[in-house]
């Protein structure tokens, strides 16, 4: 059941009928983009850290605090029933577009960092233990590798990296001394939000299963850009988040395979995760609501429903298209500078849109600054990923990320944004 409308108004995309992707009338969905900066047309790069959100989802927030509000499951009247048929419609679609899951293996979260922490905490907890082995990879985001750390300090356990090559793919030359009978979980980022890199998730299934070992793949980068089918990738845990594929911010989800989540132990304890409390037992709800304690942020999954709905209306495969183009065409224009160094594989094919680069002569963080003064958001820093840092012997880089309104103007704008930067420091 979706929740009700009070507009027949259609989005940009779907006004003419036309099926081909034009980024002028995806644009015209976006109101935040009609707007200037500092005197200039808003050219937006900095999808990466969250995207921009279409005027169908803002309407659906609106829509669902003016309409329908209420708390879920718990209510046996009318305006509750409305929220819970709207919040479990959004779980149904999170299921279908990431393959076609069961609807109780969508776990709903605050974000894929959250995700991540709750697998570390209660699959890790039960099943981590002294001299058991955790694999990660030299590019992981903080959130995939922070909570496996602690957790290893914790159990006393160990963790081992897989190494990049030179163009910042995972090195698997030495894969099957890394990834053994004492590994107990590989945990992997779909794809990199500082090189754009798509690693070989289902390769490194395939070995972490032939060893007894599970996987867990981050998919807050990789979900937005590319279509996702987390079966036949034979991944056992997934996560992502609603606010990096134009949804609000505030709500993630973790996929497993149910036989795992059955048997895990709740993250957090409270209200509706429950079956039946006394002084002395407590016995928990089935999942998926046993992970679930507590109010959730129900205006942004009913919202995230849209957001879905907007991504499968232009099409997965049309969006990975239009992002293979589009970097392609960026990384070109940009390695016609002279001293800019691009972080990543150069193939767009091998890469999304997350464009990480340096100029000799300019620090990301004064290039974020000038940039900005000519209304080019783009990111500048580590991008929570020091220990990548730290492999590319770079203390900071600029980061331009791409998503489905962007296009070669954007491109240009930036080019010639860089170009004006170096004149004014006189480089």
């Amino acid at each position: 059941m979706s929740m009700p409308s009070d507009t027949d108004r259609k989005p940009a995309l779907f006004g003419s009928g036309d099926t081909g992707f034009d980024v002028n009338r995806i644009k015209a969905d976006f109101p935040i983009l009609r707007q200037k900066v500092n005197g200039h047309r808003l050219v937006y790069l900095d999808s990466a850290a969250s995207s921009q959100k279409p005027q169908a989802v803002i309407d659906a927030l609106d829509r669902y605090y003016s309409q329908i509000n209420a708390n879920i499951h718990r209510g046996l009247h009318t305006l509750s029933e409305k929220a819970t048929a709207a919040y479990e419609n959004t779980r149904e679609h999170s299921a279908r577009f990431i393959g076609g899951v069961k609807p109780e293996e969508i776990i709903f979260t605050n974000g894929a960092t959250e995700a991540i922490n709750l697998v570390a905490s209660s699959w890790g907890g039960q099943n981590i233990g002294e001299g058991d082995e955790i694999v990660i990879t030299e590019m992981e985001h903080h959130a995939n590798l922070v909570p496996w750390v602690i957790l290893a300090q914790r159990k006393k356990a160990v963790v081992k990296r897989i190494p990049l090559t030179p163009d910042g793919q995972l090195d698997l030359t030495d894969i099957e001394n890394i990834v053994t009978p004492r590994t107990k979980l590989v945990a992997v980022g779909h794809m990199s939000n500082v090189l754009g890199t798509i690693n070989p998730v289902q390769r490194l299934a395939e070995l972490a299963h032939k060893n007894g070992a599970l996987i867990l793949a981050d998919g807050a980068q990789a979900a937005p850009h590319m279509p996702v089918d987390v079966k036949q990738l034979g991944v056992d845990f997934y996560t992502f988040s609603a606010h990096k594929m134009l949804g609000p911010t505030g709500v993630g989800v973790l996929w497993a395979r149910q036989e795992l989540l059955e048997a895990m132990p709740p993250y957090n304890t409270g209200g509706e995760m429950i079956r039946e409390v006394s002084f002395e037992t407590v016995t928990w709800a089935d999942v998926p609501h046993k992970f679930e304690a507590g109010t959730p942020n129900i205006a942004g999954v009913v919202a995230f429903h849209e957001a879905l709905s907007y991504l499968e209306a232009i099409g997965m495969d049309k969006i990975r298209e239009h992002a293979i183009a589009l970097t392609g065409y960026a990384i070109d224009s940009l390695l016609k500078l002279d001293r800019l160094e691009i972080q990543g594989p150069l193939d767009p094919t091998l890469r999304g849109g997350a464009i990480s680069f340096t100029d000799a002569d300019i620090h990301p963080h004064d290039l974020s600054t000038f940039l900005d003064s000519r209304g080019i958001a783009i990111r500048a820093g580590h991008h929570c990923a020091q220990p990548l840092m730290r492999a590319l012997g770079k203390v900071a880089t600029a980061r331009a990320s791409l998503y489905v309104y962007n296009d070669e103007a954007d491109i240009d704008a930036l080019v010639d944004a860089i170009k004006q930067v170096r004149s004014y420091f006189g480089v």
